[in-house]
């Protein structure tokens, strides 16, 4: 037998980080891809932390870097290099994985969009108490903290939350179907949450006015919005990806902290009176209003830091592994 040889510019240590590819691998990953099915509908809990208390964060990234080289080969006309790599990709373990999620995506969608009508108010609470524990955990993430660092905390933060007041969704036109096109984008800036650490893919949906309109178009099946959304995904990753993984290899504090002050900027959208995420207006609760959305907020803050504490002690067992 003629052993197959590996290109030169895949290592050893690449080929290690890559899942068992066979349906006793895959069969395990579809009780995990419900679990991050769930995590990915929810905004302000991170899908990497998830994958990481899983226990399968190293095989995922690797699986996703070893997909993004292989189609660089493709497009640079390296076809033997390509074969190789499409011999390699995990894709029995992935589709397990892939089919816990959709599955778990698409039962949650409609009870989801049902609560987001008819009770804004208490989900804001919910989504309020997430987004600011994910403030806390991305802030553990800090290298070190320096004026400049609080600096650019102060200014995202103030210029998020001063944007916010200015958005569609202060005037109800966010109800309105937005453009085909839009979606392609919204979807192209949230799969970069799987790279930016503590941020969550339905988080930024949240902020850019999408999150509703994309929970939608699951629930009700609109396979069209949801192919152009799948499409901006994959053309997000592969344009971002790089680059975000280099500004965080040089910049990484300067990155985070900008993203922590986007997140606390943003509670202007998340503060859950007078109308949750229907409106950007802020008003104190009422008496009646007020134990509910507290409630579950406080929930909310309880399930991301117990999630990051198994995340930390996975990591424990795994030197060399960040949360993302």
């Amino acid at each position: 037998m003629t052993a197959t040889a590996i290109p030169s510019n895949e290592t050893t240590d690449d080929r290690s980080e890559l899942p068992e590819n066979t349906v006793r691998a895959a069969v395990p990953q579809v009780a995990r891809g419900f679990v991050l099915g769930a995590v990915d509908l929810v905004p302000g809990v991170s899908g990497g932390t998830a994958a990481l208390v899983l226990g399968i964060y190293r095989h995922l990234i690797s699986s996703l870097h070893h997909i993004s080289k292989t189609a660089t080969r493709m497009l640079r006309g390296d076809l033997s290099g390509a074969k190789h790599g499409v011999r390699r990709i995990p894709a029995l373990w992935l589709g397990g994985l892939g089919l816990g999620i959709l599955t778990m995506v698409f039962l949650l969608a409609g009870p989801l969009e049902y609560a987001l009508t008819n009770h804004p108010v208490a989900l804001a609470g919910l989504f309020f108490g997430l987004i600011i524990a994910a403030v806390i955990l991305c802030w553990r993430q800090l290298y070190s903290t320096t004026p400049l660092t609080f600096a650019l905390v102060g200014m995202a933060a103030v210029a998020t939350f001063f944007l916010l007041g200015l958005s569609p969704a202060s005037t109800g036109a966010a109800s309105e179907p937005p453009a085909l096109w839009v979606y392609f984008f919204a979807g192209a800036v949230a799969i970069c949450a799987m790279i930016l650490p503590g941020i969550s893919g339905s988080f930024l949906l949240v902020l850019m006015g999408m999150y509703v309109h994309v929970l939608a178009a699951v629930a009700t099946r609109d396979f069209l919005i949801l192919g152009i959304f799948v499409v901006g995904c994959a053309t997000g990753l592969a344009l971002a990806a790089s680059g975000l993984n280099w500004l965080l290899a040089r910049y990484h504090d300067l990155v985070l902290a900008s993203m922590i002050g986007l997140m606390i900027g943003s509670v202007r959208l998340l503060w859950p009176w007078p109308s949750g995420l229907g409106g950007t207006e802020l008003a104190l609760p009422t008496l009646s209003t007020f134990w509910l959305p507290v409630l579950l907020g406080v929930s909310g803050f309880a399930l991301v830091m117990g999630a990051d504490l198994l995340a930390r002690k996975v990591r424990g067992a795994e030197p060399g592994v960040e949360v993302q």
